[in-house]
């Protein structure tokens, strides 16, 4: 094995290491319908790293305006490149139209997040057939999606709590953003425009705090087979996050990400899984940052599995950024979400191509992260 080299200084905290390394994780992130797009769309702009995007929509305009390297339009024969009226099963039948087209874009990835705006016709139809096909090749699959304001309707809302139950029987973890707890944070003076926009970032967020930190270099790097032990099976999840900067930037930043308006009514105690992004600039982030920001979290959630990163952005500046996913509310130990088989393929067999899976997790224990410190993450492990 290759000789490794390890320098550590004493803050800012740098790690210098070479090893052998795995092939990264192949990660695609799907977003769906108008909103889905619009959300890919932010996380192009955001410049989220080491991910594929693919944009897919019924709507040949709303396609030619996406900024997706990979734009997939589903139910040609169904809409004739028009949207789907508001009605899901419009949009589930335009799926279920494209599936082997589908099937081919997803083969091959490690992790799909499928991200979409419940309530409308396209992304409240096609995602749960879009998710369940990602589900059935294997890969770890994440839903992040909006639940609408009350003020687009009953109607809108209704179809929004149906596509939500659908989805989360055929995602690994699902993530719900409920859009009115946006007015909560934004305020009373927020523009229309700005408020559908803040829905974007929140959704860019979302993708961008777990996506980080597989793909991101930094202090801790937490591979692949850590965020699958977190995020497989694991049911409905909720998602904060908090930036700070000054003196008390960790503390105040992570106080704000596990009261976050996002976290509706709920808190995050009872949570089974924890994962935890924390993001600054290299020369800025402190071991005594890491610790407290960490401290506080796993106090009030005490999750019985906790991983966390720590990443370098040196666009952070001052300030630090603490993204935290809880998940595992509602299902059991390493149930795996059903995939939809026939259902999904419209009567035709679907085999499982099952992603090989790693023979050892790493667990980070937070609590003995000073003394630990001294080691390189990779060798932080323990036999499953």
């Amino acid at each position: 094995m290759q000789s490794e080299k390890l320098r550590f200084e004493e803050e800012p905290l740098q790690f210098r290491f070479d090893e052998d390394r795995q092939p990264p994780a192949k990660i695609k992130v799907i977003g769906i319908g108008g909103a889905g797009g619009n959300a890919v769309n932010r996380m192009i702009q955001a410049k989220i790293g080491g991910v594929e995007f693919i944009a897919a929509n019924t709507d040949i305009q709303a396609l030619r305006n996406s900024h997706a390297s990979i734009k997939l339009q589903i139910g040609t024969k169904l809409t004739n490149g028009l949207g789907c009226g508001a009605i899901p099963e419009r949009g589930r039948q335009a799926a279920l139209e494209d599936t082997e087209r589908i099937i081919e874009l997803l083969d091959g990835a490690d992790m799909v997040f499928v991200t979409a705006g419940m309530g409308g016709g396209t992304g409240t139809g096609a995602a749960p057939i879009i998710a369940s096909l990602a589900t059935e090749l294997g890969a770890l699959t994440v839903g992040v999606v909006t639940k609408p304001f009350n003020f687009e309707g009953k109607k809108r809302l209704l179809h929004a709590e149906e596509g939500i139950n659908e989805l989360k029987e055929v995602v690994d973890t699902l993530i719900t953003i409920p859009n009115e707890r946006l007015l909560c944070a934004m305020g009373a003076d927020a523009l229309l425009e700005d408020s559908f926009r803040y829905a974007d970032d929140v959704l860019c967020q979302a993708v961008q705090g777990i996506s980080d930190i597989i793909t991101m270099p930094g202090i801790v790097n937490v591979d692949f087979a850590d965020v699958r032990t977190i995020m497989s099976g694991k049911g409905m999840a909720l998602m904060g996050t908090g930036v700070a900067e000054g003196e008390n930037r960790a503390v105040e930043a992570a106080q704000r990400a596990i009261s976050s308006p996002l976290l509706e009514e709920t808190s995050i105690r009872g949570a089974r899984g924890m994962l935890i992004n924390i993001t600054a600039t290299r020369a800025s982030l402190r071991l005594h940052e890491v610790a407290a920001a960490a401290q506080i979290i796993e106090d009030v959630a005490g999750a019985e599995d906790t991983i966390f990163g720590a990443v370098y952005d040196e666009e952070m500046e001052d300030r630090i950024k603490i993204t935290v996913i809880a998940t595992g509310f509602n299902q059991g130990a390493d149930e795996r979400p059903r995939g939809m088989g026939e259902y999904a393929r419209g009567g035709g067999n679907v085999i499982p191509l099952t992603s090989s899976e790693a023979s050892k997790t790493i667990d980070y224990q937070l609590e003995s992260l000073k003394d630990n410190l001294d080691e390189p993450a990779f060798r932080r492990r323990r036999a499953e």
